[in-house]
């Protein structure tokens, strides 16, 4: 079993950056692929980055890619999302999940196993 608790969020201005921070507990932790998704009001939660469980490829969505950067201390039980260049679209509650199962699919919620509660984040102009 995997519990996972955000933290970071906060309000930014456009431009700014800002790190979010996923603790994670549960032995599985160093074999799961570990992601981050967000949902802005009204909207679907959709997927921003992943990373393997060994910390050796990452994948990004095509609206954070160069600005976002997802990375990972096994030693700690921890994921994070490093978000420079803020844009007022980034705005939402940001999620870390982790995906145990094997698989080559990085960006289909559906696909992960645990969630956390999110974290909101707010960038404004």
């Amino acid at each position: 079993q995997v519990q996972l608790v955000e933290s970071g969020g906060g309000s930014v201005q456009a431009g700014g950056s800002l790190r979010l921070s996923c603790a994670a507990s549960g032995r599985t932790f160093s074999s799961a692929t570990m992601g981050w998704f967000r949902q802005a009001p009204g909207k679907e939660r959709v997927f921003v980055a992943a990373i393997t469980s060994s910390g050796d490829s990452t994948y990004y969505a095509d609206s954070v890619k160069g600005r976002f950067t997802i990375s990972r201390d096994n030693a700690k039980n921890t994921v994070s999302l490093q978000m420079n260049s803020l844009k007022p679209e980034d705005t939402a509650v940001y999620f870390c999940a982790a995906k145990v199962r094997y698989g080559s699919i990085w960006a289909v919620e559906a696909l992960y196993d645990y969630w956390g509660q999110g974290t909101q984040v707010t960038v404004s102009s």
